[in-house]
């Protein structure tokens, strides 16, 4: 699997995940990510490689030894990684090929934000909500 940043700068390939993938909506990965969570999987070291771009990673330590790594270009978090693991905690929506798998759960359900809706009784469009007359 291969994926990337929205500028397209920094590419990696992945050959295979680690973990089940979780949505996460701990305080820190809403910041993080400017969302209501976050969805993530871990692959091995040995299973992630950079194909481009490496050399435009910036990083950010949001937690004492844990560095979360992001396109100095778009900005876009891609990987992060905690101090002595040899995993990386893999960004899912960067990925540009479908994974195979879906998310298996949610964490930090305690810290989801109350706005949070989703589901059938939220209206969905294939693209942009059509145009109302006023």
């Amino acid at each position: 699997m291969q994926g990337s940043c929205l500028c397209g700068h920094i590419r990696y390939e992945v050959t295979r995940l680690a973990s089940p993938i979780r949505h996460c909506s701990c305080r820190t990965c809403r910041k993080a990510h400017a969302a209501a969570f976050n969805t993530s999987s871990s692959a091995r070291q040995a299973d992630f490689r950079w194909l481009a771009g490496e050399d435009e990673l910036k990083a950010y330590e949001s937690s004492p030894g844990k560095r979360r790594f992001f396109c100095g270009h778009c900005g876009t978090q891609l990987v992060a990684q905690r101090s002595g693991s040899d995993r990386v905690i893999l960004r899912v929506a960067t990925l540009d090929d479908d994974p195979g798998q879906v998310p298996a759960g949610h964490i930090w359900a305690s810290h989801e934000v109350p706005w949070l809706a989703y589901g059938p009784q939220v209206p969905a469009y294939p693209e942009w909500e059509p145009s109302t007359a006023e």
